[in-house]
């Protein structure tokens, strides 16, 4: 049926095969393989396990399930398709998704992995940013929806921009849509169009972002699931169908898990864009990642308003290093234009880079006051009650010794901010040359 089908449009040349030991020697001269498996995962796996990794992969499986068809692209088929299904709708899908079929365009290399710290817009160089690197080169490379997810301010979109650039869909558009941002009355147009294109034709032969995804309302769920399953659509209010040939992105700052269980993420559509998984590290855990972003802020913002390229001061990079960091990367922009503006061109100390201070509880009554009442009823005792501010600094002091002079270990060990450390030290040295 299947070769009848493709017959009938002219489309490609045919090889047969009755099961994958006959067809394996026949997969090199292929440009697609259409795996007819009761168990796609298996099969797929076998296949992929024999090479053809350039190899387009359509599992056609029957009575296969949802998690059956995520399972059988993760093991490698760029598309699923599940019986019973007509031919000519297989044919269509495989067409589409065939590289042999689609229109020839210029294609750029293929970025490699970084030499100074730099890809597809990222900076970084520390062993967490290598393996994001690496795996959005792998995951790059196929068809199958992926999954972004990370803190706020981590550079979700720039994973995605990243993926699609270095995709073979690079000359292709790249499409972002915040889904948070849209009202509820507008989602459905916004993603499949009502007069004219969505982001979802607009996006086509090239990729789509969907930011914070959980934020569509059920009903254009609905529908993408519908788009995923058949690679079809409808606009708003039409009943003729469309195509477009989109890699889907979707990212979210929320466990999608957590929002599957509370009803705001359908679990069929997870599981269908949930194929693929790219996790970005937050800045806390990128090491010097952070004073070599926070360098080319600095030039950068120099640069922007106008002003001369001012310099961290010995002792602020400690200080960033040691933030907690809970807007990541774009925190610390925020942080390093601050600098620039309020700065004069010269050495930034690591006051500028203190973290703020979470609120202390309400004070308790006063300790001094306390003290001497104590001290009246036990008859004298006061005299032998040390101020605060000295009993403070020994036990500082003693904990950067204990340390060897390391003032994030000793912080944390404190249970303080590093930039607490790092303030007291100062405000001792000023005393003591103003003494």
């Amino acid at each position: 049926m299947m070769r009848a089908a493709l017959a009938r449009r002219d489309a490609l040349h045919v090889l047969e095969a009755e099961d994958l030991a006959a067809g394996l020697p026949l997969a090199p001269r292929c440009a697609a393989i259409l795996l007819a498996a009761d168990q796609p995962e298996q099969a797929t796996r076998r296949l992929r396990a024999a090479g053809f990794a350039g190899t387009l992969v359509v599992a056609l499986a029957r009575g296969a399930s949802v998690a059956d068809a995520v399972a059988a692209m993760r093991a490698g088929a760029d598309d699923v398709v599940i019986k019973p299904v007509g031919p000519e709708e297989v044919v269509d899908r495989l067409l589409a998704a065939t590289p042999a079929r689609r229109p020839e365009r210029r294609r750029r290399d293929r970025p490699q992995l970084p030499r100074n710290g730099d890809f597809c817009g990222f900076l970084g160089r520390s062993p967490a940013m290598l393996a994001v690197y690496e795996q959005i080169e792998r995951l790059a490379a196929s068809r199958a929806p992926v999954f972004v997810t990370g803190e706020s301010g981590t550079g979700k979109g720039l994973a995605a921009s990243a993926l699609h650039v270095a995709s073979t869909r690079q000359e292709g558009p790249f499409n972002a849509l915040n889904c948070a941002a849209i009202p509820a009355t507008y989602m459905e147009q916004a993603v499949f169009g009502l007069t004219g294109p969505g982001a979802l034709e607009r996006a086509h032969e090239g990729t789509l972002l969907l930011d914070e995804v959980s934020e569509l309302d059920n009903a254009t769920q609905s529908k993408l699931l519908h788009f995923l399953e058949k690679g079809r659509f409808r606009r708003a209010g039409e009943t003729d169908e469309r195509k477009s040939d989109v890699r889907l992105v979707c990212a979210t700052a929320r466990d999608p898990l957590e929002d599957v269980r509370a009803g705001r993420l359908r679990e069929d559509l997870f599981y269908r864009l949930d194929v693929l998984t790219l996790t970005l590290p937050p800045l806390r855990e990128r090491g010097d990642d952070v004073v070599l972003l926070a360098e080319a802020f600095l030039a950068r913002f120099a640069g922007e308003e106008g002003r001369p390229i001012s310099r961290l001061a010995p002792g602020a990079a400690d200080v960033l290093r040691a933030r907690s960091f809970p807007g990541n990367v774009r925190e610390l922009q925020n942080l390093m234009r601050r600098a620039v503006i309020l700065g004069d061109g010269g050495l930034l100390g690591p006051e500028l880079f203190e973290e703020p201070e979470a609120p202390l509880p309400e004070e308790a009554p006063n300790a001094q006051a306390a003290a001497m009442l104590m001290d009246a009823a036990h008859g004298g005792t006061f005299g032998r009650v040390e101020p605060f501010a000295i009993v403070e600094r020994r036990v500082i002091e003693a904990a950067i010794a204990a340390f060897d002079g390391n003032i994030p270990l000793a912080a944390a060990a404190l249970d303080l901010s590093p930039s607490t450390l790092y303030r007291k030290k100062l405000a001792w040295q000023d005393r003591r040359r103003l003494s």
